[in-house]
């Protein structure tokens, strides 16, 4: 040791001996004093300088935690859900003992004892890392982490740190223990979008956080302290260490016994990665309202707990969702396998991880999802799916009857072995038949369309704008403007009934031809069939769907007065094109469009305007949007000339007023005219096959436009009108034998059967003015004693007249060419 340190040191000896004991407690204590009266003076000096700083605690009551945009069916399921922050708060008696438990366990067991800062927890972080590097249990309380959360940043610096200890002191001072568990609880991040716990059970667990078991608690706690390090997805082996500490420190406290800690640690690592919570799959009608609540509240839409209630049935659109996939599979079955979606490289990596990259990020279409094949037999595949396992699918599951798609009109021979059309490297699409075995198919080149609405309101009740909303966001019920083809019919034949025709009006069904009398270009129009009737009904050639008479009707009215009579439907009737090919639905509709119309021949003759939101509240449960759309009001008088504006509806008991009562835009005889011979279509005519369904309420009509490239059906009861729509989008042929009946029929077939289970069959009340009349079916007029080929017939009549207008004419189309047919 130098000399100069032996020096010093014993001259301190020296000095200590010198002090008696009482003069060196003396010294002590001035010294503690001043220590003391330093670090309380500088504290109070950084209290003095940052607290006038520091944001009002009493701020947190009014805060709005950021809660996603929710659309909810008409039954109240959740259907849609929008916003990047996925959060359901929750009020503190909801939230679970035992997760509160694993909590207060895993990051501030003296919580309900401390009053914001815990020196114990502090002392025990520092003594955590002292044995093991790193901290377990937080050394910030919960009031702590709430104060930073909410209003300081994660920079590592001392007057950050004083801040969020005078915060939660203040925080302590202002809110009950309670109230911060509720605040922590429902803001804090547990990783994958999820906020709040509720979010976080239904992420990881897809549960309510009323089902979570403790083990599904304690990793539920675990993920806050780094929600990606200790993610239960991500980093199973990690989150699962973290878990069980959790669990073991939820035993030591004494919160759960030896039992319970037994489960729990036993207990498997379940989590994976599950949607919103949709109970019911709608994605064209949340987009929908997702739309309507934006443009109503413009971001805010996002963040503010918007809840968006819609007149969809939930129950109808599950149905309406499996019967469009289901009719576009059955489609496509029909015409052909057009092989493997894609082909993969050959892969270096045993586990083939590279391959299931691939099929990760490929969609699950329509319930097809796609795998890979890594082996093929004569009889059987063998295929990779996108999380690694294998599966084996035989000849008799969609092998077998896999006839090459040669073209739209027809598909090659059987194959002989799945060696033929099958490769290693091949992506193919796998579904289940109808009893849950997986089999090989294809996502349909067809797309489809299906809107529902009810008559009387116009409430939209299902509504499906394609296979697939992931394939295709482009919304066809909506935006998907098309030819209605023979569809279009019936709205002619309503304007031809005004105009002196009745259902026994005689027209010839014979051919035609019509010069354009500006280009030249001669146009020869056919029925489907290619057959030819004579004089025919105008009830048989509707329900028959016979073109050629179409058009004579078209042309013996006149083009301007028809397109004059569509716009009460709700069309635009500038858009109409002058020329006779109009009356074979030549202008392009949307399916809502010909819901629409045909809801005026479901109802009795009234317009009704569709919508699909009923209401929409805040995040606060206040209604700040409400619906009132017209409804038909078939007791009250009609709008025109009423006498009492507030007549009882009969289908609420309510009074309906002026304003809220839907016009009528057929008179009412006409309308029960039309829906008797729509009611044929389906009893004798070329909607035939939904007499499947056993009722007869039913009415509607086909249509098939040339190609075909459209398909489609409008068809009602007195409760629901249904439209639907196949094709394709790039607007190519379907096939010659398609037809309305053999696509858009089935679809439609498959939706009412569920729609309208339970639903006892309507006779339509026959309205005043209305006569019945035996007719000769060869002339269209009065039976005369011997006729042979009668049929009873109904007919318009002037209320204070005996004899039908109309009865029995022959129009001039029947006999005398029009101007510019040769």
């Amino acid at each position: 040791m130098p000399a100069n340190c032996h020096y010093f040191a014993n001259l301190l000896i020296l000095l200590v001996k010198m002090l008696n004991k009482k003069t060196l407690f003396s010294i002590i204590f001035w010294l503690l004093l001043a220590g003391i009266s330093v670090t309380a003076v500088t504290f109070a000096g950084l209290y003095l300088y940052l607290s006038p700083k520091l944001p009002p605690v009493d701020s947190l009551r009014q805060v709005k935690l950021q809660t996603p945009l929710r659309v909810y069916s008409s039954d109240g399921k959740l259907i849609g859900e929008f916003g990047e922050q996925r959060r359901t708060p929750l009020k503190y008696n909801q939230i679970p003992p035992l997760y509160l438990k694993a909590l207060l366990a895993a990051e501030d067991a003296e919580f309900f004892e401390h009053h914001g800062v815990s020196l114990r927890g502090m002392l025990r972080a520092a003594s955590q890392i002292l044995k093991s590097g790193e901290i377990q249990s937080g050394g910030s309380t919960l009031t702590q982490q709430l104060a930073r959360d909410f209003f300081l940043s994660r920079k590592q610096v001392f007057s950050r740190k004083f801040n969020e200890i005078l915060l939660s002191l203040q925080i302590e001072q202002e809110f009950t223990k309670e109230e911060i568990l509720e605040l922590f609880n429902n803001k804090m991040f547990f990783g994958n979008r999820a906020y709040g716990l509720q979010a976080a059970a239904q992420i990881y667990y897809g549960k309510d956080v009323q089902e979570l078991t403790i083990a599904q608690d304690a990793m539920i706690v675990g993920v806050l302290k780094a929600p990606s390090a200790y993610n239960p997805v991500a980093n199973p082996k990690r989150s699962m260490a973290r878990r069980n500490w959790i669990i073991g420190r939820m035993y030591e406290l004494q919160f759960i016994d030896k039992a319970a800690y037994d489960v729990a640690i036993r207990e498997p690592n379940t989590a994976s990665i599950h949607g919103s919570g949709q109970e019911t799959q709608a994605p064209y009608i949340s987009e929908m309202a997702r739309k309507e609540a934006v443009d109503r509240f413009g971001d805010n839409a996002y963040t503010d707990g918007y809840k968006v209630f819609t007149t969809v049935d939930s129950a109808m659109q599950a149905t309406a969702q499996s019967s469009v996939v289901n009719g576009l599979m059955n489609y496509d079955e029909r015409h052909g396998y057009r092989g493997p979606e894609r082909h993969l490289e050959a892969s270096t990596d045993p586990e083939l991880e590279d391959w299931q990259d691939h099929l990760q990020a490929m969609a699950v279409l329509g319930g097809l999802e796609p795998m890979a094949v890594v082996e093929v037999a004569d009889k059987k595949v063998t295929l990779l799916q996108s999380n690694g396992e294998k599966l084996e699918l035989d000849w008799q599951h969609g092998l077998s009857d896999k006839r090459p798609y040669i073209s739209e009109d027809s598909r090659g021979a059987l194959p002989k072995s799945a060696k033929d059309f099958l490769h290693v490297g091949d992506v193919v699409r796998i579904g289940k038949d109808k009893d849950g075995q997986p089999r090989l198919a294809q996502v349909p080149e067809a797309q489809s369309a299906l809107v529902s609405l009810d008559p009387m309101s116009g409430a939209v009740r299902a509504l499906v704008g394609g296979f697939d909303f992931n394939q295709s966001h482009f919304n066809r019920v909506m935006q998907g403007a098309r030819q209605p083809g023979s569809s279009f019919k019936p709205l002619v034949y309503t304007c031809a009934l005004e105009h002196g025709f009745t259902p026994a009006t005689m027209i010839n069904d014979a051919p035609i031809v019509i010069r354009n009398e500006y280009t030249g270009v001669i146009w020869r129009p056919e029925n489907d069939e290619g057959e030819f009737d004579g004089p025919i009904s105008l009830r048989k050639a509707l329900y028959k769907s016979k073109n050629l008479v179409s058009i004579r009707i078209l042309k013996s009215l006149g083009v301007d007065t028809v397109i004059d009579s569509l716009e009460r439907f709700g069309f635009n009737k500038k858009e109409f094109p002058h020329e006779l090919a109009l009356a074979l639905g030549a202008h392009a509709l949307t399916p809502m469009q010909m819901a629409t119309a045909y809801a005026s021949f479901a109802n009795g003759g009234y317009k009704i305007d569709p919508y699909l939101i009923s209401r929409i509240e805040n995040g606060r449960g206040e209604v700040v949007f409400e619906a009132h759309p017209k409804r038909v009001c078939k007791t009250c008088p009609d709008i025109k000339a009423e006498e009492n504006p507030d007549e009882p509806s009969p289908t609420t008991g309510e009074s309906i007023a002026e304003e809220q009562r839907a016009p009528r835009i057929i008179d009412a005889r006409i309308a029960y005219i039309m829906d008797s011979i729509l009611k044929d279509v389906v009893d004798k005519g070329t909607g035939i096959s939904a007499k499947v369904l056993g009722r007869t309420d039913l009415g509607g009509k086909t249509g098939t436009t040339n190609g075909p490239r459209d398909l489609w059906f409008s068809g009602y009861n007195p409760n629901l009108i249904t439209t639907v729509w196949v094709g394709i989008d790039k607007n190519t042929p379907l096939g010659r034998r398609e037809f309305g009946s053999t696509a858009a029929l089935p679809i439609w077939i498959d939706f009412m059967r569920t729609a309208l289970e339970g639903m006892p069959n309507q006779i339509a009340r026959q309205p005043d003015g209305i006569v019945t009349v035996r007719i000769n079916t060869e002339t269209g007029k009065p039976a005369q004693p011997g006729d042979t080929n009668t049929i009873f017939e109904i007919f318009a009549a002037e209320l204070s007249s005996s004899t039908p207008k109309g009865l029995g004419d022959e129009r001039p189309a029947a006999e005398t060419l029009p101007e510019g047919v040769l």
